[in-house]
């Protein structure tokens, strides 16, 4: 993953910070300027913003090559999160949310009517599928590696297979 120039020289403010501490007190720390918790939660929202760049320029391609306007894909920001998106098409909604700091889900929703719709009926369906989760794993020298069900994974990868699964799914 890609990190742009000003957040990469974040360590090194917060080195600073943390050596300006040490210099002001007597106490040595031994994890001077390695916050590991706010490490995962940055990379957290960093992973959700590049997918979410990736899905809806994905998505904009999608919907750019489709002839009709039925059956379009949007791509929304979930409101009072950091970084959580959902796609939207037919009804199925694929969100992506962060559950904790290194730990990003994956899961459908679908909200419609029956199948065959009775005049009588006005009951809605909702289904959800199984979450699956990003997980974030050290690496040396502190990296963050992504996996998915252990194993390390490139970010175009996991877009076209879960862009072409959101397909499938809300197709009508």
């Amino acid at each position: 993953m890609e990190i742009n120039k000003l957040e990469n020289k974040a360590w090194v403010r917060e080195l600073v910070s943390a050596d300006e501490q040490l210099e002001k007190s007597v106490m040595i720390d031994m994890n001077l300027g390695l916050d590991t918790q706010r490490i995962l939660v940055n990379e957290s929202i960093a992973l959700l913003l590049n997918l979410k760049t990736d899905f809806a320029e994905t998505a904009a391609t999608f919907n750019e090559l489709k002839p009709s306007a039925l059956g379009r894909i949007k791509v929304y920001g979930i409101a009072k999160t950091h970084a959580d998106f959902m796609l939207f098409r037919n009804g199925y909604k694929m969100i992506f949310s962060i559950k904790n700091a290194g730990l990003i889900s994956m899961r459908f929703h679908y909200v419609g009517n029956m199948a065959i719709p009775q005049p009588t009926q006005k009951e809605s369906v909702t289904i959800v599928m199984d979450e699956e989760l990003l997980e974030a794993k050290w690496g040396a020298f502190e990296e963050v590696l992504w996996t998915y069900k252990g194993l390390n994974f490139k970010t175009e990868y996991l877009v076209r297979h879960y862009m072409t699964l959101f397909i499938k799914e809300s197709a009508r």
